[in-house]
């Protein structure tokens, strides 16, 4: 309908309503008086139409989405309705001396009526009839809040969504027994599976935004239950910065799952280190230097220098950087490998770099459990040869990346990065640089990370492999991992090694059981397979061992540990003589350094490598 034609059709009904309100009222309280011949009434009635017209025209009442229609539009109606009435009250004292109160009175109220219900009638229609003709899907919404109630309100007046609430759980007891918007709150998040099939629900939407991660896991595990499918709606910081919209639903990802918070970073002290500095990320194809490579550019270095040894990755993170980055960051490639020495060392001293964060590593496990000489020679003397050429060419701030794996470690990988912390922990006792390690645990979505393959073997089928029942480890993402890393080089004094604290490990079967069914899968038609554990793999992670912890937190959850160092000599005897060792006294060798097994190390030592 073309907008003359339903202003046209408004204003003829807003016409018979006034007429049909102010006779019908004269005729209710005054009906021994002749109607057609009272000049009360027609002057009356004339003035009623022309002031609704008027007020109606002054509050946009031909103008509304009248099938949308809410408490504003009722208010509108009210003043119109009302400031019509009085100056038809004050024209009735001038034509016959008095004021019919009772008769304004009904008439009122007959206006009110008529007016809102001819104009809801649309919003009824459109709520109750258009929506089911269209075969909406049935959902429910978690959380009955200011966040579910927009929710709720918006499927409503969306035509094109494909979603129609028809009720909400909450925990409030307040809340419960109630209808919000016509929409009924039928228990708390425990009667979810109750309410899903007693009202035969397609969707889940979970609709409160500040929730922590272990109330969203509580909330989700509830879901599983059921058939229905899950999504939420974006988090709190993100419908505050106007980046999403509360409408803008999502499917719940594994991040969302872990009972651990993301830790808030002094943003301020970090563009203080980066911005118009030169930065240079070594491992910068990686999954965790190519997010810091992010980050950093976030705070608008002047130079960022892109190190790796795989051309495809660096060429990638380069050509994602320069999309959004060319015009006001100078942005270097450097194909190199960490293990040549001279080339490490022209590169630092072609750049001069303000900060290094070095994420170039070896971190497969079983992979260096088979190939131990591999993950020395980059884990050690790959990190030997940066953190060095930093020392040399001034460098102000050194960042390692290292593992959980480092802490008592049971595997080549864990020991070889536990070295790398102790040679940069030795250079920063001589260095002006500040050296520091920065330790956290898995990460998400990384290469080599369980997801990745999870993920394969769920569109594969199945079943998923987990090595043990018991299995659990400390769990971030890319993103919080990257920050972590920068966050520590504004806080690096020299020789310490930070860790985020991580909150609560989760099992690995617990995780490939939400990934099953994230992915629209039951456990049954997937299944999980027990492979048993790997050379080299522990049962539980560590991120600080008794000797290492430091009860003064330099930051809100960053812990600072205080990690043991060995005699320099002999860090330098091994480094001397790795050569010439043979695999079980290189395995013997590191495993001793890196678990401060002092008797076993000065053994080895007086020996030279006898086992």
């Amino acid at each position: 309908m073309t907008y003359r034609k339903r202003l046209s059709l408004l204003i003829l009904v807003d016409s018979l309503i006034v007429l049909t309100s102010i006779y019908f009222s004269f005729w209710m309280i005054k009906p021994n008086e002749s109607l057609l011949n009272s000049e009360t009434l027609f002057y009356s009635s004339l003035t009623l139409i022309i002031w609704h017209h008027l007020f109606a025209y002054s509050y946009k009442l031909y103008n509304k989405a009248w099938e949308y229609a809410s408490i504003g539009e009722l208010i509108g109606i009210s003043k119109a309705v009302t400031y019509s009435v009085t100056v038809a009250g004050f024209v009735q004292l001038i034509v016959a001396g008095d004021i019919y109160i009772r008769v304004l009175i009904v008439t009122w109220m007959l206006h009110m009526i008529l007016i809102g219900g001819s104009r809801f009638s649309w919003r009824v229609y459109r709520d109750f009839y258009y929506n089911k003709a269209m075969n909406k899907k049935r959902t429910l919404i978690v959380g009955a809040g200011a966040a579910g109630t927009m929710v709720a309100r918006q499927l409503l007046q969306n035509r094109e969504a494909d979603l129609i609430p028809v009720a909400f759980v909450d925990d409030d007891p307040k809340k419960q027994k109630l209808h919000i918007l016509g929409i009924p709150v039928n228990g708390g998040v425990t009667d979810i599976k109750t309410v899903v099939d007693q009202m035969e629900i397609d969707n889940i939407i979970i609709a409160i935004p500040s929730l922590g991660k272990k109330e969203i896991n509580t909330i989700y595990q509830e879901c599983v239950k059921t058939d229905a499918k899950t999504k939420i709606i974006p988090m709190l910081e993100d419908l505050m910065s106007g980046k999403v919209s509360v409408n803008e639903f999502r499917d719940v990802e594994v991040e969302d799952l872990l009972g651990r918070d993301p830790v808030k970073l002094d943003m301020a002290r970090i563009s203080e280190s980066i911005t118009r500095k030169t930065v240079l990320v070594t491992g910068a194809g990686g999954s965790i230097g190519s997010e810091i490579c992010r980050q950093i550019s976030n705070f608008t270095p002047e130079n960022l220098i892109l190190l790796g040894h795989g051309e495809n990755s660096i060429y990638s993170i380069e050509l994602e950087l320069r999309a959004k980055y060319d015009s006001t960051i100078n942005i270097y490639t450097e194909i190199a490998d960490i293990q040549d020495r001279s080339k490490v060392f022209s590169i630092m001293e072609k750049y001069k770099p303000d900060v290094v964060y070095h994420a170039a590593a070896h971190k497969h496990v079983p992979l260096m459990e088979r190939n131990p000489e591999e993950a020395v020679k980059n884990n050690i003397f790959g990190s030997k040869n940066v953190a060095e050429a930093a020392d040399t060419f001034g460098v102000n701030t050194f960042v390692l990346v290292s593992s959980d794996k480092a802490v008592n470690p049971t595997n080549i990988m864990g020991s070889t990065k536990r070295f790398a912390e102790m040679v940069v922990q030795q250079l920063a006792q001589e260095s002006k640089t500040k050296f520091v390690a920065v330790r956290f645990g898995n990460v998400l979505g990384s290469r080599g990370s369980v997801i990745p393959l999870f993920k394969k073997q769920i569109q594969t089928g199945g079943p998923v492999t987990v090595t043990h029942p018991d299995m659990t480890r400390y769990f971030m993402t890319i993103p919080e991992a990257s920050k972590l890393v920068i966050q520590a080089g504004t806080l690096a004094r020299g020789g310490e090694v930070f860790v985020l604290d991580m909150g609560d490990p989760v099992k690995i079967v617990d995780l490939a059981k939400n990934l099953i069914t994230l992915s629209g899968y039951s456990i049954d038609e997937i299944g999980i397979k027990y492979s048993g554990i790997r050379p080299g793999e522990k049962m539980y992670e560590e991120l600080l061992n008794e000797n290492e912890i430091h009860k003064a937190d330099i930051f809100p959850k960053i812990h600072i540990g205080k990690a043991p160092l060995k005699d320099q000599e002999i860090l330098a005897y091994f480094l001397r003589n790795f050569e010439t060792m043979s695999e079980a006294e290189l395995r013997t060798y590191l495993l001793s350094v890196a678990n401060n097994k002092e008797d076993e190390l000065q053994y080895i030592f007086k020996q030279t490598i006898s086992v």
